[in-house]
């Protein structure tokens, strides 16, 4: 028996071992004992050795040659092993047998190699051979070798169905059982006739067939193909209700795609496959090829009345008898089950077979409280496809009749409408993302086309921003994995505090609100809606003042879209990431939060640097840029804690050797439990009095200590050395850049996990006492800088009293 080793191998060796003197031959042999021979069906070496070894060993005769060992994937591509192993290994073992006395040679093949049938018709062994990708393709042609190279040895060619046991199951069924467990979007999608299935096999029948072909050797044919397998092909639509009954207890919606989409998904999806390292990235390969789906309406039905003639065989079980079983073994060891079946289980899955003795109970209870935050939230969707329909009514009511952003608005209050509707399943949840992705482009577009009209403007930031935080942050939020919703603890491992509390995220936003306001109005000047900007303090020479002569300059102007308004959907997107997710944020949402922090940390850099320059490039100052450059930075030390947590947990997730990518998107548990004193203490936050929640919101790990204020006075001074006194020139610049400089540095460090970053004002204390010397300075310029070098150096290097534990993070806070 070739490829003994294997499932089938093993089976069917047990089952002749009483009757029969069994000599398995195979790549490797196993260390078990018994009779084994290696074998390598690449080399005519190796096969002509393992044939000669049998005979010296066992005796030229053999009752029967059964030829298991095949090569075999699921890419639909050619390999060179399918003309090594299937086609010409076949070929070698022929002409090594010939020296023995041989009674039978069987072939174990497969019904694929026959043209398909439609539904409602069956196949039998006279359908015509013509196979439609690979697989079936090299067992047609070794079929074919066999015919040449038999030569007077019976030879039987058993066409086998697809095989399921209990447990295991043929990959397209295994995979399809997956996909609805796991409720990819894939096992709601079908390319084919959802009416065409296929015949399966039990083991143990299959089994029988392989006995009675072996017992009934001298009774049959010299040259006989037979199809095994059940008479019935369950269609896969009826098959997907049957699965998602019995492991979701609910019949299971298909939705037909056209083939060329959905072989363009397959293709796209194919060419996206991670690359990485398993041990760095364990995502799981996508099981659709674009094979597939050419052959998706294909229906194999199998007509086996001359095994039942020849043999006396038909099949005792049924894959519909035997699915239950079958789900029943991966609802009872899910992880078990994953692995025997050869597939890559869900990440969430290994980690919460990590976690909790039973992870189908932990995916079930986060189905359910999924579940039922969606329903309790069901006026979120309603009001998105409502606002859908405000969209569509917009432009008339507001005067516009034709142009771009007349169609633009109109095809995205057709797509909110839809998705708004399609959203109110929970099933659908995650084409949320979707609904956000076009209400960031309705805010978008008036930018984009300059629109002349305020109310149009106006329309698109509340419409856009309103679906948008609909969308991303009303509950439930899709695709948090289950371990991550159900286990785990609020407070991260040697912390204090959850730095995702909602006080600790109220300033950020509060914040974010202010710039908000300010940005808007910059911007409504720079669409023309407004004719001025309120500016009382900076002045240039001609009509503008500094805030107009700013937000109209050619740095601004180099925008292709006004670039207050560009700030203003930064704003609100900081507002709508701060509301978004929980207070275990940090771990359930970690690309929430590094898309906060990048928003805030780089984009608050530049901010501050364009208020450098202003001054610099441009020759004045915009009271409104600093409101809004103030406001922005002031949010930097609140939103460090949370990157500094979530950078720890995405440490500790990958030393625990999880996929990076994966915990990125979909979250994890983490170390610790999930209920502590700390936890139950600020689990009603607004349960406290307003000067309590005051206290905490702009306590807590921001502290604004004297030093740092005394710095951020020095950073004041240095940039307004031009008015106090008279700098000019390169040492104007210089005060004024390192001034900034400065503040940013001491803001920064308001934060107790950012503590650190104050000693960056010794460098530029330093560079003060220096300055002055290289550009020339007058007097008063010399005397200023090198006191404010000086005063800056002592005041950097007090830390002050950390009051917080913050993990490991503790031992850098020097």
């Amino acid at each position: 028996m070739t490829g003994a080793a294997g499932s089938v191998g093993g089976s069917l060796s047990k089952s002749l071992a009483g009757d029969y003197r069994v000599v398995g031959m195979d790549v490797s042999t196993p260390d078990e004992g018994g009779d084994w021979i290696e074998i390598d069906l690449t080399s005519d070496e190796a096969v002509t050795a393992a044939v000669a070894e049998f005979r010296q060993r066992f005796g030229g005769r053999v009752a029967s040659v059964v030829h298991l060992a095949a090569y075999f994937d699921f890419s639909g591509e050619h390999r060179p092993l399918y003309d090594e192993v299937n086609v010409e290994g076949t070929r070698r073992l022929l002409r090594a047998l010939r020296d023995l006395e041989l009674e039978q040679f069987v072939y174990s093949g497969t019904m694929l190699v026959h043209q398909a049938a439609t539904p409602g018709e069956r196949i039998d062994e006279q359908a015509p051979i013509a196979p439609r990708w690979a697989y079936p393709q090299s067992k047609a042609a070794a079929e074919r070798v066999i015919a040449e190279e038999r030569g007077d040895t019976p030879c039987v060619l058993l066409h086998l169905a697809g095989l399921y046991d209990e447990s295991t199951a043929v990959p397209t069924l295994s995979q399809q059982i997956a996909r609805i467990y796991e409720r990819d979007m894939q096992g709601f999608l079908y390319a084919g006739d959802k009416d065409a299935g296929q015949s399966m096999i039990h083991r143990d029948d299959m089994i029988d067939a392989f006995r009675r072909v072996i017992d009934r050797r001298r009774e049959l044919p010299d040259a006989l193909t037979l199809l095994v397998g059940e008479p019935e092909a369950i269609g896969y639509q009826e098959l997907q209700d049957l699965i998602g009954g019995l492991v979701h207890g609910e019949d299971w919606a298909t939705v037909g795609v056209p083939p060329p989409l959905a072989k363009a998904g397959a293709w796209l999806q194919e060419k996206a496959e991670p690359l990485v390292p398993d041990a760095i990235d364990k995502g799981k390969p996508p099981f659709i090829r674009p094979f597939m789906i050419e052959i998706a309406s294909d229906h194999y039905a199998l007509d086996t009345g001359r095994a039942r003639e020849l043999l006396g065989w038909q099949p005792r079980r049924s894959i519909r008898e035997t699915l239950p079983a079958l789900v029943a073994a991966l609802k009872r060891d899910p992880l078990g089950w994953y692995e025997a079946n050869g597939i890559t289980p869900p990440p969430w899955l290994e980690a919460a077979a990590a976690k909790v003795e039973r992870p189908e109970a932990l995916r079930g209870q986060a189905e359910a409280a999924f579940r039922a935050a969606h329903r309790r939230n069901l006026w979120g969707p309603f009001l998105t496809a409502a606002l859908g329909v405000w969209l569509l009514a917009s432009p008339p009511t507001l005067g516009e009749v034709a142009g771009p952003l007349v169609w633009s608005d109109m095809a995205s209050g057709a797509a909110l409408l839809v998705l708004g509707l399609l959203t109110t399943s929970w099933r659908l949840a995650p084409l949320r993302w979707i609904s956000a992705a076009v209400g960031l482009w309705v805010m978008f577009a008036p930018l984009v086309f300059w629109t002349g009209s305020a109310a149009a403007y106006l329309n698109g930031t509340l419409v856009g921003a309103l679906v948008t935080g609909l969308a991303a942050a009303l509950p439930p939020t899709p695709g948090i994995s289950p371990v991550a919703s159900r286990t785990g603890p609020v407070i991260p491992p040697g912390w204090d505090y959850s730095p995702s509390d909602w006080l600790q995220r109220l300033p950020i936003v509060a914040l974010a609100l202010l710039g908000l306001i300010v940005s808007r109005y910059m911007a409504a000047y720079q669409l023309g809606h407004a004719d001025g900007v309120w500016e009382p303090f900076f002045d240039v020479p001609g009509p503008k003042n500094g805030t107009e002569a700013i937000v109209t300059s050619s740095v601004s102007e180099a925008w292709p879209v006004p670039d207050a308004g560009l700030g203003a959907m930064v704003y609100v997107l900081e507002i709508i990431t701060g509301l978004v997710g929980s207070r275990q944020r940090w771990r359930t949402m970690p690309w929430v939060v590094v898309a906060f922090g990048i928003m805030i940390v780089p984009l608050g850099v530049v901010s501050i640097t364009f208020i450098v320059i202003q001054p610099i490039v441009i020759g004045t100052w915009c009271t409104l840029c600093l409101i809004g450059a103030a406001a922005m930075l002031l949010q930097i030390p609140y939103s460090l804690d949370e990157l500094i947590a979530t950078g720890q947990f995405l440490l500790r997730r990958r030393r625990a050797g999880r996929s990076l990518l994966q915990v990125f998107f979909t979250g994890d548990t983490d170390e610790g439990d999930a209920d502590t004193p700390r936890t139950a203490e600020r689990a009603g936050e607004f349960d406290m009095g307003p000067l309590r929640v005051a206290r905490d919101t702009l306590g807590g790990n921001v502290a604004p200590r004297w030093n740092l204020l005394a710095c951020i006075a020095i950073g004041v001074w240095l940039m307004c050395t031009r008015l106090t006194v008279g700098a000019e020139g390169a040492m104007a610049d210089a005060d004024h850049l390192i001034g900034s400089l400065v503040i940013t540095a001491a803001v920064i460090a308001f934060a107790e996990v950012a503590r650190p970053v104050r000693l960056v004002n010794i460098g530029l204390g330093a560079a003060l006492l220096v300055v002055p010397f290289v550009v020339g300075a007058g007097a008063a310029s010399l005397w200023s800088s090198l006191v404010c070098g000086a005063a800056l150096i002592a005041l950097s290097l007090p830390r002050g009293p950390v009051r917080m534990r913050y993990g490991g993070w503790n031992r850098l806070l020097v």
